[in-house]
């Protein structure tokens, strides 16, 4: 009965869509349906309504007229199980292909505009902005590939897969995959015009350089080594992290460093200063507005924010790109999501944790300990020290590359795995920040990108890379160790970064200066809860600009940059001043992320969630790499399922806040 409404309902929306396509399919949707059912027996009713409706849905008058729909369905509905099955793998086959080779494709684009190999050309933007991919999916439309698919394998609504997907075999989650590639229709051109906006933003956030040593401070004097370039955000707040460790000077760097993200934030930084050495300048003034930045930062965001927009008519069961992000590729409802990020930020244990970190840096907080260093072993280790020993043994990549064997090793996979992850991981020296470039196809490997100076491998590098290539990891593991290559990957990007959290969790351990004991593990859970505090908060302020824009769709980088402000101000003023006694920072909005990444910064507070289920796992287990091998394999299914499976708990802060009350327990 359930399945007679469901498909019912589908035929209703089918043929209201297909009216409003130009095109009425009703009359020929109830024929091909007689005719198939009559010719292949009352069993497969079900199956050919829901297919038929499926097809009549996202069906356009450039694809033909009744007649010719009905003659598709006749010709391509898979009736028996060896055609059904058939279908099924020559489906599997062709998208790793196309997948694949896309993919590589886009990478080589990218190439010279993201990899240290050489000058930059205006070319290189143009060809990295480019999007070799963006026409499939229309292209599968207009040749019918993609309604082959939809006519003989179902396309579920979420509230269908929380409901049943616990019952279904591997199989049925990855017919599931296939048939959600076509649940909408976007064109080509807005797909490429989607890849130009976020290019375009990613390479300015990739050369937003600041050279430190012509940062003064409040009284003129210099701060930091006159060749220091550091990358906002990620390298200002790695650079704000170092600073712990140093007791002579390191509060002043950490203050002009706040300073600069709040020029930065503000876009009261002066133009002349943004990747560029040679002129000194002091953050804490702000820069006239002859000499400002002109709100470069904004008009990026309000670019990717209408590139975006304009695939919301194209999708009606998620109109909107939080929909999209949250519903569609995440898979958890922003309710939910919303109400677990502030469970973190409300809960008791904030201003438990802020007493420690008030008591480890000996007075009082201020904005930028949000990036605390102190609850971990590199808190008490100076930067140039960390740095010294990461050069030596990394001068470049293939050093890196030559010792991730080792490093596989020490994580608990067996010699022959992790010979086999290292040859299946290409590393290469990054122009930005670091970041984990997948594969699709199994005869290709996954990359890892991090940063390296002419000096070698910083720590700051090295670290980012371990993170980078816990990502890797899981995403050999996932494509390559897996049964249906449609299922590669894992329920959503906050799962990835789960695993790469893990891994840079471990970065000293793997260094050979870490060896936990009872109450460094328990400093390393009190760590785990305030990145998460940290991020749950510039997650919020992601989230809340993004409703800002679609309430506001006309406004001008200006007051784009209002807003924003004024969200960093709002959240920082009902979850951080509580805590910091210090009110109306901007400081929430500096990550580049929102620019560059379209509400990618939700996955990272999920993420630290998904870690401490994780970590709890691991512990249980004995050891990172079998644990997390068997975790992966289960590829992309449904986030609550996933934990389930992985945990025996669903997704939530739960066990965050679990573990960092017992840790507080070890340290009294």
């Amino acid at each position: 009965m359930r399945q007679l409404l469901a498909a019912t309902v589908m035929a209703i929306a089918a043929a209201t869509a297909s009216a409003a396509a130009g095109i009425d399919l009703t009359p020929s949707i109830a024929r091909a349906r007689d005719e198939i059912v009559a010719r292949y027996g009352e069993a497969q009713r079900a199956r050919v309504e829901r297919g038929l409706a499926q097809v009549a849905s996202l069906w356009r008058a450039e694809d033909g007229g009744g007649a010719d729909f009905e003659a598709f369905a006749r010709a391509n509905f898979a009736a028996d199980a060896a055609t059904l099955d058939e279908t099924f793998r020559r489906f599997e086959f062709v998208f790793e292909s196309i997948d694949g080779h896309m993919l590589e494709i886009g990478r080589d684009l990218a190439r010279q505009a993201t990899l240290e190999v050489g000058p930059v050309l205006p070319l290189d933007a143009t060809l990295a902005a480019y999007d070799p991919a963006a026409h499939i999916t229309q292209d599968l439309f207009a040749n019918k590939a993609a309604f082959v698919a939809l006519l003989n394998f179902p396309l579920t609504t979420l509230d269908e897969r929380i409901a049943n997907g616990g019952k279904w075999t591997r199989r049925q989650w990855a017919e599931a995959r296939l048939a959600s590639r076509f649940g909408t229709r976007v064109p080509a051109s807005v797909n490429l015009e989607i890849g130009r906006a976020l290019g375009a933003a990613e390479q300015y956030i990739a050369h937003y350089n600041i050279w430190m040593g012509n940062v003064t401070g409040a009284g003129g004097e210099r701060l930091f080594p006159q060749k220091l370039r550091l990358l906002s955000h990620w390298n200002l707040r790695e650079e704000i992290r170092a600073q712990y460790a140093n007791r002579d000077g390191g509060l002043a760097r950490q203050r002009a460093i706040q300073a600069v993200m709040e020029r930065i934030v503000t876009q009261t930084i002066p133009q002349a200063v943004v990747d560029k050495p040679g002129r000194d300048w002091n953050p804490f003034k702000p820069a006239p507005d002859a000499e400002r930045e002109p709100d470069t930062r904004y008009a990026m965001l309000l670019g990717t924010f209408r590139a975006s927009r304009l695939a919301d008519e194209w999708t009606p069961a998620a109109p909107t790109l939080i929909r999209r992000r949250f519903d569609e590729d995440g898979e958890v409802p922003e309710a939910r999501v919303r109400a677990m990020f502030e469970e973190v930020l409300a809960s008791p244990l904030a201003a438990r944790v802020g007493k420690l970190v008030r008591e480890g840096v000996g007075r009082p907080l201020e904005p930028f300990d949000l990036w605390y260093a102190g609850f971990k072993p590199r808190g008490q280790s100076t930067e140039a020290e960390l740095d010294a020993i990461v050069a030596k043994r990394y001068p470049d990549a293939q050093a890196y590359a030559a010792d991730m064997p080792r490093m596989f090793r020490e994580l608990g996979f067996s010699a022959e795995r992790a010979a086999w992850l290292a040859e299946n991981i290409v590393v290469d020296a990054a122009r930005g920040s670091g970041h984990a470039m997948p594969a699709a196809r199994r005869e290709d490997k996954p990359h890892l990108r991090t940063r390296i100076e002419l000096s070698g491998m910083n720590y700051k590098g090295y670290s980012i890379a371990v993170h980078e290539m816990g990502h890797n990891v899981e995403q050999v593991l996932s494509l390559k160790a897996i049964d249906h290559t449609l299922l590669r990957g894992v329920p959503n990007n906050a799962f990835t970064e789960a695993i790469a959290f893990v891994f840079q969790s471990r970065d000293l351990q793997l260094l050979g200066l870490d060896k936990p004991d009872a109450k460094s593990q328990a400093l390393g859970m009190i760590d785990d809860f305030w990145s998460t505090y940290e991020i749950a908060g510039v997650s919020l302020v992601d989230m809340e600009v993004w409703h800002w824009m679609y309430a506001h769709p006309d406004a001008t980088p200006a007051q784009l940059r209002e807003a924003t402000l004024a969200i960093a101000k709002d959240v920082w003023n009902r979850f951080y001043a509580p805590v910091f006694g210090v009110r109306d920072s901007h400081l929430l909005a500096i990550y580049s992320h929102m620019v560059g990444y379209t509400l990618y910064l939700p996955n990272y507070a999920m993420g630290h969630m998904i870690t401490a289920q994780v970590e709890q796992q691991v512990e249980k287990a004995g050891a990172v790499g079998p644990e997390v091998e068997r975790i992966v394999k289960q590829g992309d299914i449904l986030p609550d399922l996933w934990m389930m499976k992985a945990t025996g708990e669903p997704l939530g802060a739960k066990v965050l806040l679990e573990r960092t009350e017992r840790a507080l327990a070890v340290l009294k």
